[in-house]
């Protein structure tokens, strides 16, 4: 029976992880249609290369720092309840590389190539990971002393904190340590608008990656014993209300209304296993209409060119999600109270906190080292944003 039960808890999660690895496909088609045509291949370039490298990182150094367990065992050991361990790591691969999934789509453009897959070696390899263990695997006693004094651990079921706020924080000081590209605000401080290439493109990697999610989301059970049809109803009402958020207050905007559902899921993530589905469908409103102010804000006021705007999706709507879980996993609003392991309002606003502090700070340096000693931006705008692609002869369509 045990082996059995192995087998299956094998299947669920590797399920999952090609769930979230296809979304990896969503991060590459939504990058494709925001970004101008000219760079539309190195936008699915990077996507590939950065799982890639991603995988390195993590298989020889991030998983280790996180879980500490290394791969260097024999095959019989690893093979183990049926290779459980493997599919495993395989399954929170999947999560660690949405970090440089997300920080490509707010430095799209104007970033070179080479930092970057360093950036991404450098951030999935210790960053992530430093923070990761802490959360999910009680590092340095944090989780116990929230526990001692606020009667809860920081909880992050699916990652609004741990993946979506780390990656999206991170991605705020690569798109700041950039600067923004070339002829996107004049010298008067005047917004020229970069409208989207395709929108038929941005809106097929918006729905790969809201059908993936439910695999993000329920499948972090990590086993079939732990999955919770609560989960999935309630990433169904978060994605719902960020949509309809965005819809109303980005004005029918195609942009808003397909960025609006992913707003929702990134905030449900953290507390879609205790919530309510009110609570879920509230917390994915106030995410999708955080999502559309922050967005506008950044943009046209505070003149911080995130291209995808990453930092308001995943940075800002994972902080809320964060505290939402705190908010609306309490009994009192209807959610479950976290069961025996509790939930804590000051806990996530504490774990939160330290997530963004990880976040800025590994980002600066990381970023901020490369661009002092290699540079991290391209000289010109040139064609495929500084992938070396000639070798395709593909010809490159004018944007001027």
């Amino acid at each position: 029976m045990e082996g059995l039960v192995s087998a299956n808890d094998v299947l669920f999660v590797l399920l999952g992880a090609i769930m979230v690895l296809a979304m990896h496909a969503g991060f590459a088609f939504l990058e494709v249609g925001t970004v101008r045509s000219k760079n539309q291949v190195n936008a699915l370039v990077k996507i590939m290369v950065d799982f890639s490298v991603s995988t390195i990182a993590y298989f020889f150094i991030g998983y280790s720092i996180a879980y500490g367990i290394s791969f260097y065992s024999g095959a019989e050991v690893l093979a183990a309840k049926n290779g459980y361990d493997l599919v495993k790591f395989f399954f929170l691969l999947t999560f660690a590389a949405a970090i440089p999934a997300i920080v490509s789509g707010g430095i799209a453009e104007r970033a070179k190539f080479n930092p970057q897959i360093a950036a991404t070696f450098l951030v999935v390899g210790f960053v992530y990971p430093f923070f990761e263990g802490i959360a999910w695997n009680g590092h340095l006693g944090v989780q116990d002393w929230l526990f001692s004094t606020f009667g809860a651990r920081f909880r992050d079921f699916a990652g609004s904190v741990v993946v979506h706020a780390m990656g999206g924080w991170i991605a705020l000081t690569a798109v700041v340590l950039l600067g923004a590209r070339n002829g996107r605000y004049s010298k008067d401080g005047k917004l020229h608008a970069y409208p989207p290439s395709n929108i038929p493109f941005l809106a097929l990697g918006a729905w790969i990656l809201t059908v993936g999610w439910f695999g993000f989301n329920v499948m972090s059970a990590q086993s079939v014993q732990g999955i919770s049809g609560l989960v999935a109803v309630n990433s169904l009402m978060a994605l719902v209300g960020g949509t309809l958020a965005a819809l109303v207050l980005g004005k029918n905007d195609p942009g808003f209304v397909h960025n609006g559902p992913l707003a929702g899921l990134v905030a449900v993530c953290a507390g879609s296993d205790i919530m309510h589905p009110l609570g879920a469908l509230t917390t994915g409103l106030v995410a999708g209409a955080l999502f559309v102010w922050a967005f506008t804000i950044t943009q046209n006021r505070l003149k911080i060119d995130d291209v995808l705007g990453v930092w308001p999706l995943h940075g800002l709507c994972g902080a809320w999600g964060g505290l939402a879980a705190g908010i609306f996993g309490a009994r009192a609003l209807g959610g479950t109270g976290g069961g025996e392991a509790g939930v804590s309002f000051m806990s996530q606003l504490v774990g939160t906190g330290m997530g963004i502090a990880v976040a800025l700070i590994g980002g600066f340096v990381v970023y901020g080292l490369l661009k002092l000693s290699v540079g991290i931006r391209m000289d010109t705008e040139a064609e495929f944003d500084g992938a070396d692609l000639s070798i395709h002869k593909i010809p490159a369509r004018s944007e001027d």
